[in-house]
């Protein structure tokens, strides 16, 4: 068997759109979910901070399967349209396939929007066999992350811990277990390539902090878990970058310290809120910082009095050496909070205060 070791980080920067423009660049950015699905296209980027390493349990790749494939499910998604099929009339419906896991006891679990977006019926394959019908108990598109809820037993539910994805680093040994072209319960191993990768969500705003693999992915895991070497799911595979379509061993997954978030509040039956900035921003290195590319008009920015050019150096009194700090910054708080903004224009510093707003849809 082999033993999963650690191997070296390596950090580099990069451009992220805050408010939620991307430009297209390379090969393009599939959902790694079943065949015939569209194509979406963004700009990768990177940032220029590592995390401190975790502390590795050394399990091999079977250990791993043994103790999470029971937790990992396939997806099996109906969608129907009311249109015409020729002149005999009927309704137009397909079939596609993804991946998931168990989330808790109570039958919640963990896949991605995409996977269950416009679903007519959703039916959870376990590991064992048996199927069950879910319903969706809610998405949030700006993560492309959703739970759907079963009716099991709870000794046939056996949920996976989530890890803290803000502990991984590059070179680190992963895991990726779902259902590559429905062939449930697929393992298939590798390393993390890079951290804080940008990736799009259904609704065109940038999921950040996204982990890059070169675990091999392909349509029908979205969905499912990256498990590190400790036997946690550090993220939700969601997207490959290819020129075939098919994996060519660059793969993201939204980070579990995201998905925690959001989980939690779909669970408890609220509905998922993001702070909204209103700014694309770019890096800045003389001051260092994050340069205000836009500001979009009627935004929280733009109330606060910031303008395109501007250059933040600090946020809610943390420093800011570029649009990474900026944007996990806004993304760690809730609409509605104030947080006070040192910014330089024109060679002289200045602070305000913002008071976020809530991201549109």
């Amino acid at each position: 068997m082999t033993s999963l070791k650690r191997g070296a980080a390596f950090t580099a920067a990069g451009v992220l759109a805050v408010a939620g423009a991307g430009a297209g660049a390379g090969a393009g950015l599939y959902a790694a979910f079943s065949p015939g699905d569209t194509t979406t296209v963004n700009a990768v980027t990177t940032v220029d901070r590592a995390q401190p390493a975790a502390s590795t349990a050394g399990l091999t790749i079977n250990d791993i399967y043994q103790r999470s494939n029971q937790g990992v499910v396939d997806i099996t998604v109906r969608t129907g349209g009311g249109s015409q099929l020729g002149q005999f009339g009927g309704s137009q419906s397909s079939q596609a396939e993804g991946s998931g896991f168990v989330y808790d006891t109570r039958g919640d679990i963990i896949t991605n929007e995409h996977v269950v977006d416009g679903a007519t019926s959703i039916t959870v394959n376990m590991a064992d066999g048996k199927s069950y019908t879910a319903h969706l108990v809610g998405s949030d598109n700006s993560t492309d992350l959703a739970v759907i809820k079963i009716s099991a037993p709870a000794s046939e539910l056996h949920p996976l811990t989530l890890g803290d994805s803000s502990k991984v680093e590059v070179g680190d040994p992963v895991v990726a277990i779902g259902s590559p072209f429905g062939l449930a319960g697929t393992v298939t191993s590798g390393i993390i390539s890079a951290l804080h990768r940008s990736i799009q969500s259904p609704n065109n705003y940038p999921i950040g902090d996204a982990i890059q693999t070169d675990a091999p992915i392909n349509h029908g895991n979205s969905g499912g878990p990256l498990i590190d070497a400790e036997g946690h799911v550090i993220g939700v595979n969601s997207q490959i970058q290819s020129d075939s379509g098919g994996s060519d061993g660059v793969g993201f997954a939204i980070p579990s310290n995201t998905l925690a978030s959001v989980a939690q509040q779909i669970v408890a039956g609220k509905t998922v809120a993001h702070a909204y900035l209103g700014v694309q921003v770019e890096n800045s290195s003389s001051p260092a910082g994050a340069k205000l590319a836009r500001v979009l008009p009627g935004t929280a920015a733009a109330k606060a009095g910031l303008k395109s050019g501007d250059i933040v150096t600090k946020l809610d009194g943390k420093a800011v050496a570029g649009q990474s700090d900026l944007s996990a910054i806004v993304d760690g708080k809730r609409p509605g909070e104030k947080l006070s903004v040192t910014y330089v224009r024109n060679g002289q510093a200045h602070t305000t205060e913002v008071t976020l707003g809530a991201r549109p849809a």
